[in-house]
């Protein structure tokens, strides 16, 4: 038969199995959530350099543009017409260099779309693997539990039939 100290000990031992790995299981949850945050981290700030870069190249080079566009005003102040032209030159050089500006911000938008959800299927990703864990970890209780409670049933009728046993032969 058992004794309730014996139940209490086993329980008390099953409980703590679950709790380190629950705990193991988080931890290690914690670590790859943790890796991915900074890999994300270290991609964005890359991703930001580059812009970063590519913008100011854009915005010195507009600078330059202008500048020189300012310049050549001054020198053809005299000559309209030449002026006029120069002038719709540095325009059209502008522009295309805005339009470079509008299109490589839409490019760093989407990027950043992508990057986000990229993001989101990463977690979701994560999310379900965390769900899976839990679920084999369920089972993995329920199974014991299952286990541990034919035991007992099994020692009970082991002591069921050894008393009744006892009292067929006379002792």
């Amino acid at each position: 038969m058992f004794d309730i100290d014996d139940i209490k000990k086993l329980l008390h031992a099953k409980r703590k199995r679950f709790i380190m790995n629950t705990n193991a299981s988080v931890q290690s949850i914690n670590l790859i959530i943790e890796h991915v945050w900074k890999t994300q981290e270290q991609q964005r700030q890359k991703l930001y350099r580059e812009y970063s870069q590519q913008f100011l190249t854009l915005f010195l080079e507009w600078d330059i543009s202008v500048q020189e566009t300012k310049e050549e005003e001054e020198k053809l102040a005299n000559l309209f017409r030449e002026q006029q032209k120069i002038f719709q030159a540095a325009r059209i050089v502008q522009r295309q260099r805005l339009k470079k500006f509008f299109n490589l911000y839409d490019q760093f938008l989407k990027s950043m779309e992508e990057f986000q959800k990229d993001h989101e299927h990463l977690l979701t990703d994560e999310q379900s693997e965390f769900r899976r864990e839990m679920a084999m970890l369920q089972n993995k209780i329920v199974m014991d539990a299952q286990q541990q409670e034919l035991a007992n049933i099994r020692k009970s009728l082991q002591y069921l039939f050894s008393d009744d046993a006892e009292d067929r032969t006379g002792t």
